[in-house]
């Protein structure tokens, strides 16, 4: 490791005067910034403490919605009752994140604000048109990830929470890594109210939403009929862990066996 400036935010304004007046990144669980810090591949003079901001915490349901503070961790997701009264597919996918010890420090919104290719929340979020509600407007899902590690977030601009539409079904399945956990490629599908939506994570630089396997879903929803889809591997990942060939196969795999766990 090496020297930084830490600032302990009191509030979401203070964390984001901080953030604007030092160029620094926010601190939520850390799983990923301070693993990137270790290795030198971030190495921010200032990082701002949000732990310390109890309105970034806490599950609530708002109407036909379910509203997760930014900094909830994901092992409160796991055992939530509100979640797994309204989504319970989110409850789920928490639940397959890392290990216990990542869980227990891991957040939603660092999750999200980090965007990993292979990470599951972006997965949730894209899969249920979801809003991202940060310390300046409201985001919605299809505007917030933009690529690899980025997303619509300005400087300074910190997510407060991610609000859900309660969906009619959904689910999560992923081919985790066996070390790291991550997707190598994970699926979320969800019938909502503004229609059938299908998101992939782990398979391409960002997350992404499969319309092929979408419009066939919209038509027929059933694990065979998303099986049935082929998805083009030209714009896929390829490394030792799997070929793009490979992951364009898991899509409709993954996507046939979240179908087949809707509820």
């Amino acid at each position: 490791m090496y020297a930084f400036e830490l600032h302990h935010a009191k509030s979401v304004a203070d964390a984001s005067a901080a953030l604007s007046r030092t160029g620094g990144k926010a601190l939520a669980g850390g799983q990923s910034l301070v693993a990137a810090m270790k290795l030198r591949l971030a190495q921010p003079g200032h990082l701002v403490d949000l732990s310390g901001i109890p309105e970034l915490k806490g599950i609530r349901r708002e109407g036909d919605h379910l509203v997760i503070g930014a900094m909830t961790r994901h092992a409160d997701v796991v055992s939530s009752e509100a979640v797994k009264g309204a989504i319970p597919a989110l409850a789920a996918l928490a639940e397959g994140i890392g290990d216990r010890q990542v869980r227990n420090m891991g957040t939603i919104g660092g999750s999200i604000a980090n965007n990993d290719p292979a990470a599951d929340w972006p997965a949730a979020v894209l899969g249920l048109g979801a809003t991202v509600v940060t310390s300046k407007r409201k985001i919605a899902a299809d505007e917030f990830f933009k690529g690899m590690f980025e997303t619509a977030l300005a400087e300074g601009e910190i997510i407060t929470a991610v609000s859900f539409p309660v969906p009619k079904k959904a689910a999560y399945a992923k081919f985790p890594n066996p070390a790291s956990r991550f997707a190598l490629v994970g699926v979320f599908v969800a019938q909502t109210g503004a229609g059938t939506r299908v998101a992939v994570t782990g398979a391409a630089s960002s997350v992404f939403r499969s319309k092929a396997h979408e419009d066939a879903l919209a038509k027929d929803w059933s694990a065979a009929a998303a099986k049935a889809v082929r998805t083009p591997d030209a714009n896929l990942n390829s490394d030792l862990h799997g070929t793009a060939a490979y992951r364009a196969h898991l899509v409709s795999v993954m996507a046939s066996r979240a179908v087949g766990a809707t509820h």
